[in-house]
């Protein structure tokens, strides 16, 4: 049960939205730009840094959301996005997406847990200071957003169906969405 009154049926971020449209526009215009905007690191890459942030702050809304939506762009491989959550130093992806994790896994720690070596090992994979940049906002970010959904208690769906059906509308439809929307639209 959500700590505030929220409009029923409405899960997770999209019901903190509804009720609070003003912040919402510009949370949707972020996640719009750092997640499919222009960017040298495919939208599957960014959706992957925000899976793996959310799932190491544990907020399955978010976790599965956008994993669902990496999986999309993927061709619905599921099963990439969970070993990159188990261990994405194991999965079989780039070494560079290896080295932007690590980043991304230390912003969730907090921002000063990044080091120079992380950085270096970045640099080293092949990543630009845009990608790293990045990184690093797509991170903090998903610290928000992760924090704002469960700490307001919202309404999670168990169905995993309910996911597969909301990343599929982000990765085509993206996330600048005016309005209420659909029942699972989010930006987190």
């Amino acid at each position: 049960m959500a700590h505030i009154r929220l409009l029923e049926g409405l899960p997770g971020i999209t019901a903190l939205m509804a009720f609070r449209p003003e912040t919402a526009a510009p949370m949707r215009s972020l996640s719009e730009f750092l997640l499919r905007g222009p960017n040298s690191l495919t939208s599957a890459e960014r959706e992957i840094i925000a899976t793996y942030t959310s799932s190491q702050n544990d907020c399955y809304f978010c976790q599965m959301g956008h994993g669902a939506a990496a999986a999309h762009y993927l061709g619905g491989n599921l099963e990439l996005i969970d070993q990159v959550k188990r261990d994405f130093l194991t999965a079989p992806i780039s070494p560079k997406l290896k080295a932007l994790l690590a980043i991304a896994g230390q912003v969730q720690k907090g921002g000063k847990h990044v080091t120079p070596g992380d950085i270096k090992r970045a640099r080293q994979a092949g990543a630009t200071d845009l990608e790293i940049h990045d990184t690093v906002l797509i991170a903090a970010a998903f610290c928000m957003y992760n924090r704002y959904v469960d700490g307001l208690g919202t309404s999670i769906p168990t169905d995993p169906e309910v996911y597969l059906a909301m990343g599929k509308r982000l990765a085509e439809q993206g996330y600048a969405h005016s309005g209420a929307a659909a029942p699972v639209e989010a930006a987190g």
